[in-house]
């Protein structure tokens, strides 16, 4: 397979590369913040996903062959947010198209997470920036995370469904000032997130903070509550450096097969849920699926 790959072909939203043999990454760049639509799950990152297993696999099954290759197997994939900027890792959804769909969570994002959650190789998270919602999802749902130490700009860790801080600056007569507001949200969480949450944070206060506060971690506070295992110092490449770090380190634990296996079967929970639709709860949502399937 030759490296990189650009996804979609004709107007790509990420690249895959394969610095070394045992580590791939892919650089999320589906614009600035890294919205997760339809297209870019299901066009550039799901296949991603595919591409990156199948050359690993690849190198796992030859490997298998000799006795000699002691190398052989190993592998880990990270996952970046745009190398071109330092504010975003991702943005989170696309809300408003994807609250449109009544299948985008079944058959859209939830299966981005269930690839992730069966992923036969270690898989790190490279938060060169802020991390909302839906994106704090997607780190969450990797074994690894490393996330910038916030130094030369602000970055944060957030679930804002339940609530959304807004700065309003006004100016007049040489003085500036910001009013922050606490805007509703108003969004439930699709059930599997709430697992995904338990599965990742045991501290019951913590995922209070999460998920009925959207208390925004900076990245001292995530590493010291256990959001993140590593915070880097400098700019996007400062913290790619550091996830590489880490992905070496762990990379052999997939030599043997098993590293999936094993932790599908830790959450089992988590991929039930990813694989369940969401159940028709009103007349509402039941005339949504029937218009959106006929």
């Amino acid at each position: 397979m030759s490296f990189p790959i650009r996804l979609p072909s004709d107007k790509p939203l990420l690249t895959v590369t394969h610095p070394t043999p045992s580590l791939w990454i892919i650089e999320l760049h589906n614009g600035t913040d890294n919205r997760l639509t339809t297209a870019f799950i299901t066009s550039a990152i799901i296949p991603a996903l595919d591409a990156v297993e199948r050359d690993w696999r690849n190198s796992w099954r030859a490997a298998a062959q000799t006795s000699k290759d002691e190398q052989g197997g190993k592998g880990a994939l990270i996952i970046v947010g745009n190398r071109g900027q330092h504010k975003f890792f991702s943005n989170g959804l696309d809300y408003e198209n994807a609250v449109k769909n009544p299948f985008f969570f079944p058959n859209v994002f939830n299966p981005m997470l269930y690839r992730l959650f069966t992923f036969p190789i270690p898989t790190v998270a490279a938060i060169n920036g802020h991390c909302f919602a839906g994106g704090m999802m997607l780190s969450l749902s990797c074994d690894y995370r490393v996330m910038t130490d916030g130094s030369t700009r602000n970055a944060w860790m957030c679930m804002n469904e339940v609530s959304l801080r807004v700065g309003f600056t006004s100016s007049g007569q040489n003085i500036n000032f910001t009013i922050y507001l606490k805007v509703h949200f108003g969004a439930s969480w699709p059930l599997p997130f709430g697992l995904i949450a338990r599965a990742k944070v045991t501290d019951a206060t913590i995922l209070r903070k999460i998920a009925l506060e959207g208390h925004r971690f900076t990245p001292k506070e995530a590493v010291q509550w256990g959001l993140i295992d590593h915070i880097a110092s400098g700019d996007t490449e400062g913290v790619l450096s550091k996830a590489q770090e880490v992905a070496e380190a762990v990379g052999g634990q997939a030599k043997a097969g098993a590293y999936g296996l094993i932790r599908s079967g830790l959450h089992t929970d988590v991929l039930e849920a990813l694989q369940k639709e969401l159940p028709r709860s009103s007349v509402a949502l039941d005339d949504a699926y029937a218009k959106a399937r006929l």
